[in-house]
């Protein structure tokens, strides 16, 4: 069992370093403590094997804690985000909940049962092989959101592969698999996690040089206000490895800056799904949106230019919706990539290309192009319906610095007009000082489009 193996890596680190939280260290032995203490804990919680536990907060060391200790109890988890902007209670009612577990700002775990009835056929097959289960949530941006559940065990069979041991920033959220699968990955190898619930620019810089991060694993949105914020010049990150970036497409005029400003740093694009987990990926090199995705247990094809994978670690079905995946088990990801030899480039959703007149506009093309334009902090490029020719391409941009608003979107149009061709060019542009992100540090596409 993993929890077995686990285990035994925090025993032979007993005196490493395993998380940092608000300045404060705690030990791979104080972590073992901790799990044998919850493992009592839950049992006078009334908390036993296969029930459903919805576990909220961050990446504090006694829900990381907790996690592993309903693990270890075969219990079902969903997990959520102490900065969810989401409708939580909604969630509880799809994942059916007997127990939520919510972390404070102290660290403190507050138990309290729900008692929903909780009767799914995943559910009844997980407690069957005493497997513990985790249900994940998709953004739910163009209706209800859905629920993946997985088998646990399948999704953590990955980390008994050993890899090197970092110091990483835990920075994507704790419902997120982005983010647990850092957690898993350096808890695993014996490495260190720094946790932070302020995830500013300012504030993670300083704490790559205090804690000597060597891995960040991030979004391209983050990124790119890093490189505006200009807040690495204040601090020292030579220690910094790794940039690992994902969930969104890639600008390539962020990518190029990056590289000038960290030419020592390895930039690694991801990709992962909540279906199917974090794939093993590697760049063509550290100036490309070129990525080789796979590894083992994952394979890969493209149909109708549509990337489709077939996983062992894939979900085992949605808890409100209907089996996504093809009769011969593949699933198909939404995403529309070009291939080059064993290398795709990730072109965008087929839910957010623009049909304008029968052409194609893919809006993170035009985003790369206009974030090229000196003075242009942030832009989201969506559709708009049209009666004539389907839909116009509209972009809404955040300016750096003020500036008259129709000189500035006259000169968009120009510069756009000298890059792509005709129908690719914004109808619309609207020119808006509100931050274009939400608390995942992606960016709000969906809001706009329409």
């Amino acid at each position: 069992m993993f929890i077995d193996f686990i285990m035994d890596i925090f025993s032979k680190n007993n005196e490493r370093d395993a998380i940092i939280w608000k300045n404060k260290t705690y030990n791979y032995k104080w972590l073992i403590n901790t799990i044998s203490k919850y493992n009592q804990t839950l049992k006078l919680w009334g908390i036993n094997k296969g029930n459903v536990v919805a576990l909220t907060g961050d990446f504090s060391p006694n829900i990381i804690a907790v996690l592993f200790s309903l693990i270890d109890n075969a219990c079902i988890i969903v997990p959520f985000s102490d900065n969810s902007e989401d409708d939580n209670l909604n969630k509880y009612n799809i994942s059916q909940v007997e127990h939520l577990l919510t972390c404070d700002d102290n660290d403190k775990i507050i138990a309290k049962r729900i008692s929903l009835k909780s009767d799914n056929k995943y559910y009844k097959v997980l407690r069957k092989k005493a497997h513990p289960g985790l249900v994940l949530f998709t953004s739910g941006s163009s209706g209800e959101p859905k629920a993946a559940v997985h088998d646990l065990l399948k999704l953590l069979e990955k980390f008994k592969t050993r890899r090197k041991t970092l110091r990483a920033l835990n920075f994507l959220m704790f419902d997120h698999w982005g983010g647990l699968n850092t957690m898993f990955h350096i808890l695993s190898n014996g490495g260190t996690i720094i946790t932070t619930k302020d995830r500013s620019p300012i504030n993670i810089c300083k704490l790559i040089e205090v804690y000597k991060i060597e891995l960040l694993p991030t979004s391209p949105t983050f990124l790119n206000l890093l490189l505006l914020s200009r807040a690495y010049e204040y601090n020292n990150l030579e220690c910094l490895k790794i940039i690992s970036y994902g969930t969104e497409p890639m600008p390539k005029n962020t990518l190029r800056r990056l590289k000038f400003v960290f030419p020592k740093v390895k930039l690694l694009q991801t990709y992962g799904l909540i279906e199917l987990g974090v794939m093993k990926s590697i760049s063509e090199n550290n100036n490309s949106v070129w990525i080789k995705i796979g590894g083992d247990g994952y394979s890969t094809r493209i149909i109708d230019g549509i990337l489709q994978i077939k996983a062992k670690s894939a979900m085992m079905g949605y808890l409100n919706a209907e089996n996504p995946f093809t009769e011969d088990g593949w699933f198909i990801t939404g995403d529309e990539v070009l291939q080059k030899g064993d290398y795709i480039k990730i072109l965008g959703r087929k839910s957010e290309i623009i049909n304008v007149g029968g052409e194609k506009v893919y809006p993170s093309e035009v985003e790369n192009v206009v974030l090229e334009m000196e003075n242009v902090a942030e832009v989201i490029v969506y559709g708009e319906k049209n009666p004539i020719i389907g839909n116009i391409v509209c972009a809404r941009v955040r300016l750096q610095n003020k500036r008259d608003n129709k000189i500035f979107i006259n000169e968009l149009k120009k510069y756009c007009l000298s890059k792509l061709q005709n129908y690719k060019i914004p109808v619309k542009v609207t020119i808006d000082n509100n931050q274009q992100y939400n608390t995942r540090f992606k960016k709000l596409r969906k809001t706009y489009s329409k």
